[in-house]
């Protein structure tokens, strides 16, 4: 039967993939991939060769459509990000959405993740916690982590390596200073690690030394370090 399969993909250390995601990547008719270049390393790895087109932000409102009427005609498609599970603050949603409309079975396999280790490393409270993405760059930021520091439960964002400081320093502002925090970077990769502390603590740290590599901030409650 054909149908869409959400395939999750490693975040940095290419065995971090499952046996079934591989069989499923060899078998589907075509592979949706956010950027060609960086499935086509993991295929050339585990010599799967299939068919790539891209799937990204800045094109899935167009290609939507045409990859929903493919699955009508009996294909089966695939879709990866560049690391982790698709539409875990990456491209996925609107193509999973318009599946369901039209009825189209959607299957999503389990794997990698980048928030998941990173708040077990933490040492917080995983029974309950509030996963936030990627905070808004400019508008409504200062809002948003207002409204974050009001929430009882762990926390976890996602950042990019050249807006860490500038984060961690708003959220010095905001959050109580005693809140702690951890912030863990280049995930399953060699120079994988994660630093726990107060955010003056933890910003001291990363003042003082390049950052590199995908960041997952998780805070805490004073009392969890």
């Amino acid at each position: 039967m054909s149908k869409l399969y959400l395939v999750p993909t490693p975040i940095g250390n290419l065995e971090d993939i499952t046996f079934r995601a591989l069989r499923i990547l060899k078998e589907v008719s075509l592979i949706l991939a956010e950027d060609t270049r960086t499935t086509g390393t993991l295929l050339k790895h585990y010599d799967i060769q299939n068919r790539l087109q891209s799937f990204h932000i800045h094109n899935e409102h167009k290609v939507v459509a045409r990859y929903v009427e493919q699955i009508l005609a009996g294909e089966t498609i695939a879709l990866v990000s560049d690391a982790g599970t698709p539409s875990i603050s990456d491209p996925g949603f609107l193509l999973v959405r318009e599946c369901l409309k039209n009825n189209i079975p959607v299957e999503t396999l389990p794997g990698a993740t980048a928030f998941v280790p990173a708040l077990v490393n933490s040492g917080f409270p995983s029974d309950r916690f509030f996963f936030e993405g990627f905070l808004p760059h400019k508008k409504g930021r200062q809002t948003r982590l207002k409204e974050l520091a009001q929430y009882p439960h762990t926390l976890i964002l996602y950042e990019s390596p050249y807006r860490l400081i500038k984060t961690l320093e708003q959220m010095m502002t905001v959050f109580d200073p005693e809140r702690p925090v951890s912030v863990s970077r280049e995930l399953t990769k060699i120079h994988e690690e994660t630093i726990r502390g107060t955010f003056a603590e933890v910003l001291e740290y990363f003042k003082n030394k390049p950052v590199k590599g995908e960041i997952v901030i998780v805070v805490g409650h004073k009392g969890d370090l």
